[in-house]
Parts: structure tokens; C-alpha cells; sequence
């Protein structure tokens, strides 16, 4: 399974926002996305996953364009999308907050995706009756990974999973993330915490103002004397 984004460009309104963005995302890797508030992080993960649609470029799955396909057909395709600020239902239970996330798959699909979710989040499992909104903020991020996990996607994206969390719990979060790369899951990361970020990719970009500026292993990308600088506070 690949992922192939080439020459987007997409906005708000009259208001540009990708400005010729590229990425390649294969199975089984981890990539990270870095760059600065604005630079069109977000944007680029609701682009692919047809939240927003582009004005211009090309998404390809497998070699199958994307362009004018519902956000729904792509996700039954094997895109998944854990989106920024979690978006949780709160006054329902973990398990029914997890179902929403299979509701295209058949009922014995949808057993296997619990089985496996629960068992990659034994806290959710404890929690299955709980109202989402009661959950701490790491269990919420847990929740919101394991609803997009429930439609057996084959590529992950995940936008800002720390967010708001501990750096104890950051760190359990992103290790969560290496073990689903680990089980053969590409996985695409939007995240703040770039230090943390670049420890557990296999590469990265680096964006500015809509594209691409810097592209790379992530371990040749941590020691990039603009990274450091910008990102690493080094």
C-alpha cells in the first residue's frame, strides 16, 4: 500500500494554504510531517483523506486516484484519520465511540477490529461502558486512534496526537504509534513535539508555507543545522 500526494494545492475560501505539496508515504513506515502553526500540516491530512478537497494536484492509493472520491469510499479504501483536537462523541460509551469508527464494515469485521483494539489499548477495554467526555486526556487520544483503528486501515494519518498531554504520556502515545508502523500499518504524523517525532520515524518532511522544504531519513534530518535551529531549540 502507497500513498503518493503530488503538487497539491488547496485553501479555505479564497485563502491558499498548499502551494505544491508532495509527499510519499509507503507500508510500514513511519512518516512525519514537522513545520511551524500554518504551515499546512492539517490541511495536507484532511486534503488526502477528502475533508477538503483540492484545487489542484494529485492523491493516488495504490496507484488509484483519490481526487473527487468522498472522505467515506476512502476510508473503506484503507485511509484512516485520527484528526486534530481528537473529535470525540462525548455522552457515548468508549465501545459505541469505537463502532462509529467500523460502521461500514460487516458485523464479524467489526468484532475482529474491537478484539484488536482492545488489545493494543487494554485501558479502553476497561473502559468500554465509560462516557468518552469522562475519560482522561490520554484515554481520549487512545480512543480517538483505536475509532480510526476500527476500520482496518492500511494508512494511519494521525494529526497532533500529544496535544495536551503529559510528556509521559506523549511518549506512550508515539510508542503506540511505532508498534502499529511495526505491524506492517503505514503510518503518516502530523506532531508538535518534533524531537519525539524524529525518534520515531523512518522519515520526514519538513513544510513552509504550503510545500515541501526539507526532506529526509530522520535521523539525517535531526542533526540538519535548520531543524535544530527551528525545531530543536539546539
Amino acid at each position: 500500500m502507497k500513498l503518493t500526494v503530488s503538487d497539491l494545492t488547496a485553501g479555505y475560501a479564497k485563502a491558499q494554504v498548499l502551494f505544491g505539496m508532495s509527499l510519499e508515504l509507503g507500508q510500514g513506515e513511519l512518516v512525519a510531517v514537522l513545520g511551524a502553526n500554518g504551515a499546512g500540516k492539517t490541511t495536507t491530512l484532511r486534503a488526502i483523506s477528502g475533508l477538503i478537497r483540492p484545487w489542484s494536484g494529485e492523491i493516488r492509493l495504490n496507484g488509484q486516484s483519490l481526487m473527487g472520491l468522498p472522505a467515506a469510499r476512502r476510508a473503506g479504501m484503507g485511509l484512516g484519520h485520527v484528526p486534530e483536537g481528537r473529535q470525540l462523541f462525548p455522552l457515548m460509551s468508549v465501545e459505541e465511540n469505537l463502532l462509529l469508527g467500523a460502521a461500514f464494515l460487516a458485523w464479524d469485521k467489526r468484532q475482529s477490529s474491537l478484539e484488536f483494539t482492545y488489545a493494543l489499548f487494554p485501558r479502553l477495554a476497561e473502559r468500554r461502558g465509560q462516557l468518552a467526555g469522562t475519560l482522561s486526556g490520554g484515554e481520549q487520544q487512545m480512543l480517538a486512534i483505536g475509532r480510526a483503528l476500527m476500520g482496518q486501515p492500511r494508512i494511519l494519518m494521525v494529526d497532533e496526537p500529544s496535544l495536551g498531554l503529559s510528556p509521559k504520556l506523549a511518549e506512550e502515545v508515539l510508542a503506540t504509534l511505532a508498534r502499529i508502523k511495526a505491524e506492517g500499518m503505514g503510518v503518516l504524523l502530523v506532531e508538535q513535539n518534533v524531537a519525539l517525532s524524529l525518534e520515531v520515524a523512518d522519515r520526514a518532511y519538513v513544510v513552509e508555507h504550503g510545500k515541501v522544504v526539507l526532506a529526509g531519513p530522520a535521523r539525517t534530518l535531526v542533526q540538519d543545522e535548520r531543524v535544530q535551529k527551528a525545531y530543536l531549540a539546539l
